[in-house]
């Protein structure tokens, strides 16, 4: 005999001795009576069940299932274990005393240095950790920041960088470039196809020789890591009392004049024009020299007519 056939037998027995005890009105099912008609029911195939005669029908059986399953899912959240879990005692205790022991430290510096222990803790629950102690997450550093010391010191400040341009005949040329802070004023050391370190210190020297009298005034070049700029062109710096300041690696924004002016420059100009060979190249970037950004410090900003 079938499994179906012996379920069906077992759901009209159980019926019949629901139907069979004293009660005053229509018949009522407890849980357990829910529970084993459920569970014949899930063996018989979906077609027969239309054909039995059943105190409930298969509607009210799958009911029961969404209230099982509503009520396991209420059950666990009566537990506590929702959200997310508590931060352990001892990761408390660090982050504190990280943070009294070292009161330059924000919350990503104690983050990292957690990190660094093996410590699986985020930078938000630092964060919040902090705050419930009355620490500042993220207290002001004793050194001025670096949008500050830009500000401050732009009289002082000069920045170089690489960019290239696409020649004719499919070489690309190397055009180094230094940009003033305070003024804008755009230098155009030297283009070349193949720079070298010896080729990037001799430019270096020739923009001390163009600065003149100036040069004493400027006290900080900034620059990036890369491999063109050797020790020797810190060293011709150096001499002239000029300080590199090396930017964080991929972080264009520490160098951001410097980048504005190249990006502007390839919109403007190097994607407008076709450059054969190297000297006329050297020459288009040249005629911008005296160029300065629109940034309000030189030339104000007017509405065009119409």
């Amino acid at each position: 005999m079938r499994r179906w056939k012996t379920a069906e037998i077992l759901i009209l027995r159980h019926q019949l001795a629901v139907l069979q005890r004293r009660q005053p009105r229509r018949p009522r099912l407890d849980w357990a009576d829910r529970a084993l008609l459920a569970t014949l029911l899930a063996v018989i195939p979906k077609a027969r069940r239309h054909g039995l005669h059943l105190l409930v029908t298969p509607d009210t059986v799958l009911r029961w299932h969404r209230d099982i399953v509503r009520r396991r899912w209420a059950a666990g959240s009566l537990r506590g274990k929702t959200g997310r879990p508590a931060t352990r005692r001892n990761i408390r205790a660090v982050v504190l005393r990280l943070a009294r022991e070292n009161p330059g430290w924000g919350y990503r510096r104690i983050h990292g240095e957690l990190a660094g222990l093996g410590v699986r803790v985020s930078a938000s629950t630092v964060w919040e950790i902090l705050n419930k102690a009355g620490i500042d997450p993220a207290p002001r550093r004793t050194g001025p920041t670096w949008s500050l010391f830009l500000r401050s010191q732009a009289e002082a400040i000069l920045a170089c960088d690489f960019f290239t341009a696409d020649l004719l005949d499919g070489t690309q040329a190397y055009v180094l470039a230094v940009i003033e802070h305070a003024s804008r004023r755009i230098r155009i050391l030297g283009v070349t196809l193949h720079p070298t370190g010896d080729w990037t210190a001799q430019q270096a020297r020739n923009l001390l020789m163009d600065l003149g009298e100036h040069a004493h005034r400027v006290k900080f070049m900034i620059r990036d890591h890369g491999s063109n700029f050797t020790s020797a062109f810190d060293a011709v710096l150096a001499d002239a009392g000029i300080r590199t300041v090396l930017c964080n690696v991929r972080t264009p924004r520490m160098n951001a004049i410097a980048e504005r002016w190249i990006g502007g420059c390839r919109r403007e100009l190097l994607d407008r024009t076709l450059s054969g060979t190297r000297p006329i190249c050297g020459g288009s970037c040249a005629r911008t020299r005296s160029t300065t950004i629109s940034t309000g410090r030189t030339v104000p900003w007017t509405r065009p007519r119409r």
